[in-house]
């Protein structure tokens, strides 16, 4: 049975470094998903790394978002696929401790700490009871 992974990495698989036309983002999905199936604890069965065509940080590539439900969503940009894997994956499993997502810049490991684009707040929908009127 296939059990959904509590905790999303998404990365853009369009964005490319100006005057190229390699799209990075496909390359940092691979090592990625390799780099958290071999960090040998639990972020293996609690991450889920995918790609997506487009996060409009077209000007900072590779941009890259953590996200979980009820957690805050993180935007990173100017990450390199060859540097920055150690980083996202000790922020990986900083991100999969903090019960609202939330930490500060300086407590983000390496590169991350600059890198941010945006910190978004979890979203708690509240619905409101309303009255149907019938016409």
């Amino acid at each position: 049975m296939h059990r959904t992974k509590p905790h999303r990495i998404t990365v853009c698989t369009s964005c490319r470094h100006t005057g190229e036309t390699c799209r990075p983002g496909y390359q940092l999905i691979d090592q990625l998903r390799a780099a958290i199936a071999a960090a040998g604890d639990m972020i293996a069965e609690d991450f889920e790394v995918s790609g997506v065509a487009c996060m409009a940080g077209c000007k900072r590539p590779c941009t890259v978002a953590y996200h979980a439900s009820q957690k805050a969503t993180y935007l990173f940009g100017d990450i390199e696929p060859d540097v920055d894997i150690d980083d996202l994956v000790d922020f990986a499993r900083q991100y999969a401790v903090l019960h609202d997502g939330w930490c500060s810049s300086v407590d983000r490991p390496g590169k991350l700490r600059k890198s941010t684009l945006a910190r978004v707040p979890a979203s708690f929908m509240a619905l409101e009871a309303t009255e149907v009127l019938a016409s």
